[in-house]
């Protein structure tokens, strides 16, 4: 039996004002350089700096957003169950 996996996402960070900016500020705090935050969340450099400008051409996944809180230690009040 195969089981279908949903993934939630934002399909426009205009949704969660401000996100891009929290995101952004909570990588500054971190002493990892970019590469290494990107590696450790499983996401490119230039999409990261898609989320942080707001400026997506893919949607975000909870996933990704999930990994991100993680990885920087971060809660970014993203409520996916609306």
């Amino acid at each position: 039996m195969h089981t279908l996996q949903i993934k939630r996402v934002i399909e426009k960070v205009c949704d969660f004002p401000g996100l891009g900016k929290r995101i952004k500020e909570a990588r500054e705090q971190d002493s990892r350089s970019l590469t290494q935050i990107c590696r450790d969340c499983g996401i490119s450099r230039s999409y990261w700096y898609q989320i942080e400008s707001e400026d997506l051409r893919s949607p975000v996944t909870e996933e990704i957003i999930r990994k991100i809180e993680a990885v920087l230690d971060v809660d970014l009040n993203i409520n996916f169950d609306d």
